[in-house]
C-alpha cells in the first residue's frame, strides 16, 4: 500500500493525469509553489503554537492621571465658619 491509500498504480496514474493537464514545463513550477506553501503554512502553525504555549506578562495598571481637584491642595480655612 503507497501514501494515503494509494497503491503504486493510482499513483502513477494521478501522476499521468496531473502531466498532461500541466504539461512537462509547467510541474517544476506547480511543485515549488506547493513546496512554499506548505513550509509557509507549517511556519504559521509553529508560530501560533508558540504564541499558545507562551506564558503571558503580566497586566501593569498604572495609577490614573490626578485630577484638578486633586492637584490643588484645600486650605483649612476654606469651608468653616467661624
Amino acid at each position: 500500500m503507497g501514501i494515503g491509500g494509494f497503491g503504486m498504480g493510482e499513483m502513477i496514474l494521478v501522476f499521468l493525469v496531473v502531466l498532461l493537464l500541466f504539461g512537462a514545463k509547467r510541474l517544476p513550477e506547480i511543485g515549488s509553489a506547493l513546496g512554499k506553501g506548505i513550509r509557509e503554512f507549517k511556519s504559521s502553525v509553529r508560530e501560533i503554537e508558540h504564541e499558545l504555549k507562551a506564558p503571558e506578562e503580566p497586566v501593569r495598571r498604572s495609577a490614573p492621571p490626578p485630577s484638578e481637584e486633586d492637584r490643588e491642595p484645600k486650605r483649612l480655612s476654606e469651608g468653616t465658619n467661624d
